[in-house]
């Protein structure tokens, strides 16, 4: 097919990031620097130019930065994203005629160096007689040739042709046309700069001299670069979109609290009650607080104590049993309060530094609203009763599920966005989706993006313990965190190589993953098993190797383990089910670590993003090593994934990625003790006492920081 410019001549291949060959948008956080590559090339051996190209979606005019080869045709540019938002951003190329003239001139005028020097050398032959006999003609015609013009030939040599000018001074006048084209580009005052270069380089070619200097400053090259022809550019076929959250899609740290148990032993909890706990998720240095839904729960088929298919009287049934006389997913269950308690619970987690995310599970208890009003929206049996939720062999008779195949879909994906909407209307910014792979996907596209209009800073995270595609494909379509597989990763290889996975490219340029060791839903068998040094691992583990983590607040603080059943990773007596009476003063308590973990979390940017994590090999497989660094800020932490017993081992560090001496000795500081080791080399001596403190979490100070410390301690 003949393109409709045959005159542009450069290709641009694999732009990256690019995430699905543009039709997801790759994820940045604001202030970061996005870096474009791409493979650009052409035919011949002209010198090319390119750009990047980058803007806000709203704005129409492009941004742009030069590009730099990097070697084997490969470009790279970069620009900072300085909103939450959509962004755009291509490559633009060309053939740099003025650069290649440039390039080509040095090489005239080095050339020029090599003949001058060759001409002289033989013209001092031909002037000594004893020094002539080596002179052929060919040699003497050169000498000639270089006489003034007019001047009369040397007895015996022969006339080379006389041309009406040099090679150089051609050159230098089509430098002067390249420098005039260029100045018609250019603006203000760089107009009368190029056009006086230009003169320049005319009144050079004029003097037709035998030897130039090289004519253009620096400044002036850069000036013609400035203004490159752009008529054959070659733009690529695509605009990549690219989405900027705010910080805390990177960096968070969640609480999951049930507020209905958080009132007095045997009284049901109210959002006054959360209020009066919100000190002490605060001072544990969680920044989220994550509420299971709030919404009133159905009466009918409602699950009782440990999810016993009868419930008996006082019995209060699953929150996510959603919907009755009362309301559906914009009403709050009358025992919690209102929606101005609601409004003070945002204020005062305002005021603490915590943001409230909220739980949106889009099913329906039988007597919701919904059902009555939009029967249509859900699977209808064949003896005409409403298919309740199942996961065969288990059975949730309280939930009837959305059937996304309804005849009345624009109807009810109206209906669902706007619940997103009532919520936001009443200050939540954060948002945990319920199971939304169980959900059309083709929705949730439309609806975040609906949501993103109007407010891009509302953060989703997903619940999706499901296939790694579909988990990927959530995030494509715009969730902003998911949850992991983290949970069930307990030995050292599975650890490291999903890590790995979804924290490099390509991954990581769409996937942020949040890790939770616990759930309402998930009681590892590992903390089953494990008593209370598996549960400071694990959390260690997912404070350190994620830049977001959670937990399951009451239940993992205070270390509760006991399943339903054997083999099951129900809990006994699931919150889910009833009313809990929690003991935080137990000694048992975690509170002292998981404070002391947030605290370096927040002292420490290297543990606020995951792609610069790297795992460090340790000789021992119940050991693993892994680092994150920012700057001249480094950590390395070393857990012993045996809950049971003393694990020791040396090291194998990457010095270079640490940024430490091959030689010399270096302190080790480890910010949950406080002991100082000094260590040296790659090889260091490692033992770690599970019931004491399953880990290291080491800053690392290479002996050259340290004397630079001192001495800046010193001139203070």
């Amino acid at each position: 097919m003949k393109p409709s410019e045959g005159r542009s001549r450069v290709v641009i291949e694999q732009v990256k990031p690019q995430i699905d060959c543009g039709r997801h948008a790759a994820k940045r956080i604001v202030g970061d620097t996005v870096r474009v590559t791409s493979v650009i090339y052409s035919d011949g051996h002209d010198l090319l130019g390119a750009r990047l190209l980058y803007r806000r979606a709203e704005v129409r005019t492009w941004s742009h930065a030069p590009m730099r080869e990097l070697g084997n045709d490969i470009w790279e540019a970069a620009f900072t994203v300085d909103a939450i938002g959509p962004w755009v951003f291509t490559v633009e190329a060309w053939v740099d005629h003025f650069a290649t003239w440039v390039h080509d001139l040095h090489k005239r005028i080095d050339a020029q160096d090599v003949a001058d020097a060759q001409i002289a050398s033989i013209t001092a032959a031909v002037d000594d007689p004893e020094k002539n006999e080596g002179v052929g003609a060919a040699d003497q015609s050169i000498v000639a040739a270089q006489d003034l013009p007019g001047a009369p030939a040397k007895s015996g040599t022969v006339m080379a042709p006389q041309h009406p000018q040099s090679d150089v001074a051609l050159a230098l006048r089509t430098g002067a046309g390249l420098l005039d084209q260029a100045s018609a580009r250019a603006r203000d005052g760089d107009t009368r700069t190029l056009k006086g270069a230009a003169s320049s380089l005319r009144y050079l070619a004029e003097k037709n001299s035998r030897f130039y200097d090289f004519p253009l400053s620096e400044d002036a090259i850069k000036l013609g670069m400035q203004y490159p022809d752009l008529s054959f550019a070659t733009k690529y076929s695509r605009e990549l979109p690219l989405w900027v959250d705010r910080e805390r899609a990177r960096f968070s740290s969640w609480y999951e609290l049930f507020p209905r148990s958080a009132g007095a032993p045997g009284v049901h909890g109210t959002l006054h009650d959360v209020i009066k706990r919100l000190p002490a998720v605060a001072a544990m240095g969680f920044d989220v607080l994550y509420l299971p839904p709030i919404h009133p729960i159905g009466t009918a088929y409602r699950k009782g104590k440990n999810n016993s298919v009868i419930a008996e009287a006082g019995d209060v049934g699953s929150p996510w049993a959603i919907g009755n006389v009362d309301g559906g997913h914009k009403a709050i269950l009358h025992e919690l309060g209102s929606l101005g308690d609601f409004a003070q619970l945002i204020t005062a987690a305002q005021k603490h530094g915590i943001e409230i995310a909220l739980d949106v599970a889009f099913q329906c208890a039988p007597d919701h609203p919904w059902v009555k009003d939009h029967p249509d929206w859900f699977k209808i049996r064949p003896d005409g009763s409403i298919q309740y939720a199942e996961n065969p062999p288990k059975k949730y008779q309280d939930i009837y599920p959305i059937n996304f195949e309804s005849g009345d879909w624009h109807a009810l994906w109206r209906e669902l966005c706007s619940v997103f909407r009532f919520w936001i209307g009443h200050g939540v910014r954060i948002f945990r989706v319920d199971n939304p792979h169980t959900k059309a996907l083709p929705f949730w596209e439309w609806c975040i993006a609906e949501i993103r209009k109007s407010n891009p800073e509302v953060l989703f995270l997903a619940e999706a313990f499901t296939k790694p595609h579909v988990m990927y494909g959530l995030a494509k379509l715009g969730y902003t965190q998911s949850y992991t597989y983290f949970s069930w990763r307990t030995e050292k290889y599975e650890l490291t190589e999903y890590m790995k996975e979804i924290t490099t490219p390509p991954v990581n340029e769409f996937f942020r993953g949040n890790l939770w060791p616990n759930t309402p839903d998930i009681l590892p068998e590992f903390l089953q098993t494990g008593g209370r040094a598996a549960f400071a691992q694990r959390v260690i583990l997912a404070a350190t190797l994620g830049a977001s983590y959670g937990i399951y607040g009451p239940a993992y603080e205070l270390c509760d383990n006991l399943p339903a059943k054997p083999n099951s990773e129900e809990y006994l007596d699931s919150e889910k089910y009833q009313l809990r009476t929690w003991n935080y003063d137990d000694p048992i308590s975690l509170a002292p670590l998981l404070t002391q973990l947030n605290r370096i979390r927040h002292t420490h940017p290297a543990l606020q993003r995951d792609d610069r994590l790297r795992f460090h090999g340790v000789g021992n497989d119940h050991l693993i090593a892994y680092s994150k660094r920012d700057g001249d800020s480094v950590l390395l932490m070393v857990v012993n994934l045996d809950p049971h017993n003393v694990q020791s081992g040396w090291t194998d560090l990457d010095l270079t990625e640490l940024d430490l001496p091959l030689a010399g000795s270096y302190e080790a500081v480890d910010l949950l003790t406080g002991e100082v080791y000094t260590w040296q080399g790659a090889h260091n001596y490692v033992e770690l006492h599970p019931e004491k403190m399953p880990a290291h979490i080491l800053l690392l100070h290479p002996k050259h920081l340290s004397e630079k410390a001192a001495g800046e301690s010193t001139e203070d």
